[in-house]
């Protein structure tokens, strides 16, 4: 008998200036899609080093998270369930080193090209506005909340 397991990732809103990190991927539909920072959870691999480890990878810059947003359910409608791990953060400097293969570019975005995509239908996941939005209203948690041995 196997176990239901949900699927662990994490994201990161870092805002500079009324912009937005954000990054394009090809999903192997018609049109790129837009996210967050944002990957899974790897084996041994504490929450926050996730975080870190997918903005370096997938954006260049090195960011200081400073905020958890909380844990947002998203079941996506082919019947998968994951369990995302939301951050916020400010962009420190950035390194230079190459992106993530997955990654098409890195932009920063203003919200009002956000809701533009989101109209499109080109956010990855409903998530990414809630994600916005929920940073924008200073809904933030410590980060002492995250209990990890």
């Amino acid at each position: 008998m196997s176990r239901w397991q949900p699927y662990i990732s994490v994201a990161t809103v870092v805002e500079r200036a009324g912009r937005f990190l954000m990054v394009e991927e090809d999903r192997g539909g018609p049109e790129t899609l837009f996210n967050q920072p944002a990957g899974h959870l790897e084996p041994g691999e504490r929450i926050q080093e996730a975080a870190l480890r997918e903005l370096r990878e997938e954006t260049a810059w090195q960011v200081g998270i400073t905020d958890y947003l909380g844990m947002y359910v998203y079941r996506t409608p082919d019947g998968l369930t994951f369990h995302s791990h939301g951050f916020f953060g400010m962009a420190l400097a950035h390194l230079g080193n190459e992106l993530d293969p997955a990654i098409l570019a890195v932009h920063w975005l203003t919200l009002d090209e956000l809701e533009a995509l989101d109209r499109e239908g080109r956010l990855r996941s409903p998530l990414v506005m809630r994600r916005v939005r929920d940073a924008l209203a200073s809904r933030f948690y410590p980060m002492d909340v995250i209990h990890e041995r």
